[in-house]
């Protein structure tokens, strides 16, 4: 990756080591722009509600120091659980964790 900041795209940014998973080995290194990076390198494109989800994932967490199950995830933001699955067309709590440099969801995702 490039060590410039010539322009604001995500391919400036250095990604942190990630665990097997994609997942941020340390989560206090991730900031919104890392964030993207990882979704962009993983082919993941990130449009606008997506991303507000990863930040009231990350809303939630501070607030409650846990990641969410998918149906509380749902109920705090307002959103049918089924919605969300089709929208990530995954395990939404995955890639919403990830991305939003939490860590792993346990349980069902």
């Amino acid at each position: 990756m490039s060590q410039t900041q010539a322009t604001a795209t995500s391919t400036d940014v250095e990604i942190p080591p990630r665990d097997g998973d994609g997942y941020l080995v340390d989560m206090n290194q991730w900031t919104p722009e890392i964030g993207r990076a990882m979704a962009e390198a993983d082919g993941v494109v990130l449009d606008d509600e997506m991303w507000d989800q990863i930040l009231k994932a990350r809303e939630y967490y501070e607030e409650y120091s846990v990641v969410p199950p998918i149906r509380k995830f749902a109920k705090y933001i307002g959103a049918n659980q089924k919605d969300l699955f089709k929208k990530w067309m995954t395990g939404p709590m995955k890639p919403i964790t990830k991305y939003g440099g939490l860590p792993k969801p346990t349980g069902c995702v």
